[in-house]
């Protein structure tokens, strides 16, 4: 045992010099920020508690049927990201992995995953249903309408399947997998029974209902019947007086086709200098059937396209059909609940004001959402199975906070926060039959809480919000709930420590509470808090950065947060084609009319709608925002400086957020390692193997190619045009967008640029254009070159799509801008745009991104696997072995390190590719030996292997050595916490820092003999756990 011991120990020594040596500052965790579903579950019989471990990957498993404390059963390696789970049996749980795009199903006594089924992009909620005609349970998942496996020939005959037409107008984006619980299809990653579409974008919560004839589910981005019209289309000037649009009147709209005007007062800042032309939000109103502004104006003409606002869906779980559908139930919808006793369904959700412009005081602009910018609420949807449900009404959680008074007036009532509830999450129901009432709990993140309501009191919108009607929380981020089903005992996640509380229903208080082993760096877990968590950030208690950075991403929408009250600042990036201002204006272009009354190298305070941007992967993006505005505040001025441009944030926790003061700058570099470090996923689109479809690469092609795609170049008409001999101005798309993995670069760069717009502009990244799918339709906007289709395209699922404003609809119509145009066909723009353009469009849905599209990516071998899981298999390994670039991961790596894990006579296993082709790849093992593909594909036979592609530098880590001690998985007496004294004082194989019950330690001469002891019996400890 000594020599085990210690050639683990060299081992894990020669394994962190190797992968120092593989590349600098490579990482083992990347922080993918998911956000958790329904990540807490109680077996059928309440006796075992499923937990998603998210950030390391594992289901674990309590025992709780004793009560009091969960005692820990087994912790089982899933997939990366795991945000739901869900018991289908006693002994079997399906867990979501969001970012593996897959569902594992595990088995407890098994202690292992033995089956994993591939679904679409971002799988987020998951539901079984035992519907009253069917051979047996159905499991229902819901998915992003894209991924590489919809397009797969195994799941070809699945209805459903297939292309997800990410060109197409009136396609429903919101994805359900329907699979047999007993028999999920014998492909290497299940068939799907069906894939059922809605109207709506990105689902995320799935709920059945309590006889299982019914399944729910919900759009995560919903939508609020907002929408942008094009600076381009809204009348010149500040005035009221209406303007000609294209020509085109639609249903509703002025007659002639005219736009109502310009954009609302006020023209200028409190300084007095012109504001600069922008696009203008607009919502609908049903009563008029209008699009309309603030000033009631109607808009109609400027959009081309309706927005339904459907967001709740019911499925009949036997015939798999919708049955029925909700609008406007809320902006950002969350979680879903049923009652049991009257079958309402709730749904927890923001509604968001952007509608509403500026932030800060509001006070030369005359409104602001400063502390308002989106209610947390509960909507009651009282018939869920009929469309036509006149119950349906919206509770605002948050009804005691007077919005109109701000954080800075003495009169705010300094009470509220503590009366509040942020965010609101899951749910759970108990139904109390002596006392004949129902109680609904609700997690809210954002407030370290769990709010308690009485049903009929939520129904009727009677409650007042009260903390005695509260339970407070040890840990903050309170995101999944399991009810015990006497409603005596609540398990709750809480995400920011990644804990688990355990709460007394009837004292109404915390009893217990435990970490989960969580892999994450200090700086991860000491930053979250800042931008979820209300009571921190807001002086109301209701409002965080995450009220409109969903869970560190986007929410969809744009908005117009200028600031009217404050100054004009100066701008410190490089501007593309600034030297060709004195020429632009001698040929006639209002060059002047840039940012409006600031200089081109000027920040205006006030600068027009804009899309939310993802919090994810900044790292390496210099200055922050559309402009790069945030490259000048309170820390400093810099163009390049990530760090110093994120904490310029600084002044949107009070001017924004409506916090009292700003952080301390302490706070604030806290909140910014924790941003930095946030990552976005693969790109879902790109072929598995990184490989470009033919018109990709045409787009590819074009992207590096010869010809300048957006700019001038040496050409006699341009020198004569613009005074200036030998112009050389011009780019290929790189030469904007840059494209460097080995930089970190993703389309964006260090300058701003001109592009024919009003304002001067930071250049963007192109990580995420798959995920802004969903507009079509758009008023010519004199953006674009003559030809473009303007008529008006029906029902479609968003509001806002591409460019800073989101109001270019597709990125075909973006391609057609004027800038883009062959004007003097001397190499510049498309050639050709009937073949270019759409090609271009392909490269920009499949772009590069800081990992490989097979990041993430599964497959389990098992004894009844076929030539599909092989082959499958063999794509795993060819990645693991290719090389990759990618900063974020420490440079030259590889696409994958591609770990197994599984069981071997019952003691948790893992292994890690070291090399080799597919067919003769080999692999390091957690208990210091080495193997073969081949012996694996053997062991397989008897026991269920699953095979993951993990982010590069982190298969060390989850494959060998989870708790990144001295001492491999398999020697270590206690993985899940380094240890590297080994002490087990009870000798029960388990080490003490995860033994729940450790005897008194002995003397210390023993100390070391109970640690060789517990080496011992640490395997027969682990079988029995696992038994």
């Amino acid at each position: 045992m000594f020599k085990v011991l210690i050639r683990s120990v060299y081992i894990v020594l020669a394994l962190c010099c190797l992968a120092g040596s593989v590349a600098n500052a490579q990482v083992d965790f990347v922080t993918f920020e998911s956000g958790a579903v329904t990540p807490v579950a109680l077996s059928p019989d309440g006796n075992t508690l499923f937990v998603t471990n998210i950030p390391d990957a594992h289901l674990e498993v309590f025992d709780v049927s004793a009560g009091g404390a969960p005692v820990p059963v087994a912790s089982i390696p899933v997939g990366l990201e795991p945000v739901a789970v869900v018991a289908v049996s006693n002994d079997e749980a399906w867990v979501v992995n969001h970012l593996s795009d897959s569902v594992s199903i595990v088995s407890v006594s098994a202690g292992r995953v033995i089956r994993t089924l591939l679904v679409g992009d971002e799988p987020r909620g998951i539901a079984v249903a035992d519907p009253p005609g069917a051979t047996g349970p159905r499991v229902f998942v819901s998915t992003a309408h894209r991924g590489q496996h919809r397009t797969d020939s195994s799941i070809a005959g699945a209805p459903g399947s297939g292309d997800p037409q990410l060109t197409t107008p009136g396609v429903s984006r919101n994805d359900v997998w329907v699979f047999d619980a007993v028999d999920p299809g014998s492909a290497f990653g299940g068939v799907p029974l069906k894939i059922m579409s809605f109207f709506s974008d990105t689902p995320r919560a799935v709920v059945a209902s309590p006889d299982g004839s019914a399944v729910y589910v919900a759009a995560l981005h919903s939508g609020n019947q907002t929408t942008v019209v094009s600076e381009g289309t809204v009348c010149d000037g500040f005035g009221p007086a209406p303007c000609a649009g294209d020509g085109v009147t639609v249903p509703g709209g002025l007659p002639g086709g005219n736009m109502p005007g310009g954009i609302p007062g006020p023209s200028d800042n409190s300084a007095g200098v012109q504001a600069p032309e922008v696009g203008l939000i607009v919502k609908w109103n049903a009563a008029a059937s209008q699009f309309q502004d603030e000033l009631n104006r109607n808009w109609n003409n400027g959009v081309r396209f309706n927005l339904p606002d459907t967001d709740v869906f019911a499925i009949d779980t036997e015939s798999l059909v919708e049955t029925a559908s909700h609008s406007h139930v809320g902006t950002t919808l969350f979680n879903m609940a049923v009652n049991p006793q009257s079958g309402a369904l709730y749904v927890s959700n923001t509604e968001a004001f952007n509608q509403v412009r500026f932030e800060g005081p509001g006070t030369h602009g005359g409104t602001t959402v400063q502390g308002h910018l989106a209610e947390s609420r509960i909507t009651v949807i009282g018939t869920p199975n009929l469309s036509s449900d006149a119950t349906l009404g919206a509770r605002h959680l948050n009804k005691h906070i007077d919005f109109s008074v701000l954080a800075s007036d003495p009169a705010f009532d300094l009470t509220a926060a503590g009366k509040s509830l942020a965010t609101p999450l899951e749910m759970a129901i108990h139904h109390d039959a002596a006392l004949g009432s129902t109680t609904l709990y609700v997690a809210a993140f954002g407030s370290a809480k769990i709010g308690i309501f009485d049903t009929a009191a939520l129904e009727a919108d009677s409650f007042t919000p009260d903390q005695n009607q509260q339970i407070g929380l040890s840990a903050g981020g309170p995101c999944g709930i399991a009810l015990s089903s006497d409603g005596s005992t609540l398990y709750v996640m809480t995400r920011f420590d990644n804990g688990i509380s355990v709460v007394d229903t009837a004292s109404r208080s915390e009893t217990h509470h435990l970490t989960l082993h969580n892999p994450e760096p200090s700086n991860v877990v000491a930053g979250r808090p800042f931008l979820y968590d209300a009571l921190a950030t807001s002086a109301n208690g209701a409002e965080s950065c995450s009220s409109c950075h969903t869970f560190g991403d986007m929410d969809q929408l744009a908005w117009d947060l200028g600031n009217p009250d404050e100054e004009v600042t100066s701008n410190p990036m490089p501007i593309n084609f600034s030297d060709l201002f004195p020429g632009f204006s001698a040929a006639g272009l209002d060059i002047d009319a840039l940012n409006g009354g600031a200089a081109p190298d000027e920040f205006h305070s006030m600068k027009g709608p804009m899309t939310t941007q993802t919090l994810k992967s900044l790292v390496h993006s210099g200055a922050m925002h559309w402009r790069g505005d945030r490259s000048n505040g309170a820390f400093g001025i810099d163009a390049t400086d990530t760090t110093l441009s994120f904490n310029n944030f600084i002044v949107a926790f009070s001017g924004l957020v409506g916090r009292s003061s700003d952080l301390t700058p302490v706070q604030m570099q806290a909140f910014t390692d924790f941003a930095l470090a946030m990552t976005l996923g693969p790109n879902p689109v790109r072929n598995l193997d990184n490989s470009l479809t033919a018109s990709q690469q045409g787009g590819f092609d074009f992207y590096f190619g010869p010809r300048r795609s957006d700019g001038l170049v040496d050409n006699p008409q341009l020198d004569v045009l613009l005074g200036i001999p030998n112009v050389e101005e011009g780019f290929t798309c790189d030469g904007c967008h840059e494209l460097n993995p080995g930089l970190g670069r993703f389309g964006t760069s260090t300058n701003g640029t001109f592009e024919n717009e009003t304002q001067i502009f930071k250049i963007a990244h192109l990580r995420n254009m798959y995920a802004k799918v969903g507009m079509f339709g758009a008023a010519d906007n004199g953006f674009e070159s003559p030809g473009g289709d303007h008529s008006h395209q029906g029902d479609q699922i968003r509001g806002f799509g591409f460019l800073h404003d989101g109001s270019e609809d597709t990125l075909e119509r973006f391609f057609r801008a004027t800038v883009f145009n062959d004007l003097f066909n001397n190499g510049t723009g498309f050639d050709n745009p009937g073949a270019q353009i759409p090609q271009m469009v392909d490269f920009m849905l499949a772009f590069d991104s800081d990992l490989p599209p097979i990041a993430g990516q599964q497959v389990t071998l098992s004894l009844t696997s076929g030539a599909d899981t092989d082959a499958r298999l063999a794509l795993l390994i060819d990645r693991a072995g290719t090389p990759f670039t990618s900063k974020i991961l420490g440079g030259v790596v590889t696409e994958c390190d591609l770990i197994a894990k599984g069981t071997v006579a019952g003691v948790p296993m893992g292994w890690l590719y070291t090399g080799g082709v597919p067919g003769s790849a080999t692999f390091d093992a957690s208990d210091g030996t080495s193997t073969t593909e081949a012996a694996l594909r053997i062991l397989a036979q008897s026991t269920d292997l699953t095979f993951t592609c993990l982010p590069a530098g982190s298969g060390i880590r989850m494959a060998l050595n989870r708790d990144r001690d001295l001492f491999l998985d398999g020697p270590d007496n206690c993985p899940a916490l380094a240890n590297n004294d080994q002490i087990d004082t009870d000798m029960d194989g388990l080490g003490d820092p995860c033994d729940p019950t450790p005897v008194p330690e002995p003397g210390a001469g023993a100390l070391l003999i109970a640690g060789i002891g517990g080496l011992v019996g640490m395997r027969r400890r682990r079988s029995r756990l696992l038994a």
